[in-house]
């Protein structure tokens, strides 16, 4: 069954986890979100496959992570997609991806870090569930895919510049978009995935404890 659309806030600000006092106890949100997704956006390297299976696991959802989707779909690396097919064939690939997910029963989608450029898929995200960006700098990013070993096959270059250019780059772009996007927004920066969890779970009003 699809999720039940919901109607969005006019104002595309998103609300940041100071908003939220760490002191006071929040009610469980479970009947107002229950039929919705929880989206995690934000550059590569800000946590989001990671954050996204421990907060399905607390929340006692199913993580669906939209780069494996595409992989499933494509029968192939993201690698290989961008390589034999480039860009805009894996973007093709991503929005059929996550219309599909979010035909699915409720559940914590990692998006890729590109997914919301495509106007489409913003509106796939607002009709369908609730969005959470992860917000993450440069310096941090570099330093995050310098030690994923996996980031040659599911992170491939998207411009000709050098890493650290292409991060900076890229991010001033993308930044206006998951803050059009985002319901809430959460600093990643300096944190581990335990407590940008944490940070996410009071964002969306689901945690009745201190942190």
């Amino acid at each position: 069954m699809s999720p039940k659309p919901r109607s969005r806030p006019k104002t595309p600000s998103p609300r940041r986890e100071t908003d939220v006092r760490p002191e006071t106890a929040l009610p469980d949100p479970s009947a107002e979100i229950s039929h919705l997704h929880i989206y995690l956006t934000g550059y590569r390297g800000s946590g989001k496959s990671s954050v996204g299976k421990m907060l399905a696991k607390k929340l006692r959802r199913v993580c669906i992570d939209l780069d494996d989707e595409v992989e499933r779909l494509a029968g192939r690396t993201i690698h290989e997609v961008f390589a034999r097919d480039g860009e805009a064939a894996f973007r093709d690939l991503e929005e059929n991806a996550l219309r599909e997910a979010s035909r699915r029963p409720p559940a914590v989608i990692s998006l890729g870090g590109g997914a919301v450029l495509r106007t489409d898929n913003r509106d796939i995200i607002r009709k369908t569930g609730i969005c959470v960006w992860l917000q993450v700098d440069a310096a941090t990013v570099l330093q995050r895919l310098n030690r994923d070993s996996g980031t040659p096959d599911r992170r491939p270059a998207l411009t000709t510049l050098s890493p650290r250019q292409e991060i900076e780059t890229l991010l001033e772009k993308r930044e206006p978009i998951y803050r059009e996007v985002a319901d809430h927004q959460v600093d990643t920066i300096g944190r581990g995935v335990r407590a940008i969890t944490t940070r996410v779970l009071r964002a969306l009003g689901s945690l009745d404890q201190p942190p």
